[in-house]
């Protein structure tokens, strides 16, 4: 370590996130507590903040909110997702519509597949924290307010119609998905992990 560059290194990247690059602002806080004494670990997450920034070098803010699931089974996590939306979202209830959407495709396929292995389960339930985003999901008619929804996100109504699933409203406080979309507080956070089962092994 005494031959890398490490201290320069995090120089040129406190440079960078002051003049143009907010986003690495945490990242660089952490890398720089080990100045004195940098470790193998530490000059990793120096080249991995690197490659972050040539990576986004010229990306552009699409004002795309991001969809997030987590699927749980026998207790413990088996299929999630966060990605940016394939459309910019004119309201939080739409953004929340196209994930419950995007969510409801996958538990869906993983039903079916229970099922091709001889699992059955009494109900598959779907949690949302938005209260107006499932009045959409099971608000058959039309009205003006969703008129401008890309038709492929109103799969769900049928889905939802015809009982293959089941979509519940869940308190934002017991939503274990918010981890994939957004920072959270420590307590929250540690609240996702033990939801997902990411527990620290024992000693």
């Amino acid at each position: 370590m005494a031959m890398v560059p490490y201290s320069s290194a995090v120089g040129s990247l406190m440079y960078a996130m002051i003049c143009t690059r907010p986003d690495i602002t945490h990242a660089v806080g952490v890398v720089s507590k080990f100045l004195s004494k940098p470790g193998r670990e530490h000059w990793n997450a120096v080249k991995w903040i690197l490659r972050y920034l040539r990576g986004t070098s010229k990306d552009l803010d699409s004002r795309k909110s991001t969809s997030g699931y987590l699927i749980t089974f026998s207790g413990g996590a088996v299929s999630w997702q966060s990605k940016l939306q394939k459309c910019v979202a004119l309201s939080t209830t739409e953004a929340e519509f196209i994930a419950a959407t995007e969510a409801c495709k996958e538990m869906l396929w993983m039903k079916r597949f229970l099922q091709e292995l001889g699992q059955e389960q009494h109900k598959y339930i779907l949690h949302c924290d938005s209260q107006s985003a499932i009045h959409l999901s099971n608000n058959l008619s039309f009205h003006s307010r969703s008129k401008h929804i890309d038709v492929r996100y109103h799969w769900i109504r049928d889905v939802l119609e015809s009982k293959q699933l089941q979509l519940e409203k869940i308190h934002t406080d017991g939503n274990s998905s918010d981890m994939m979309t957004k920072s959270l507080p420590k307590d929250n956070y540690e609240f996702c992990r033990r939801a997902a089962r990411l527990l620290e092994p024992s000693t």
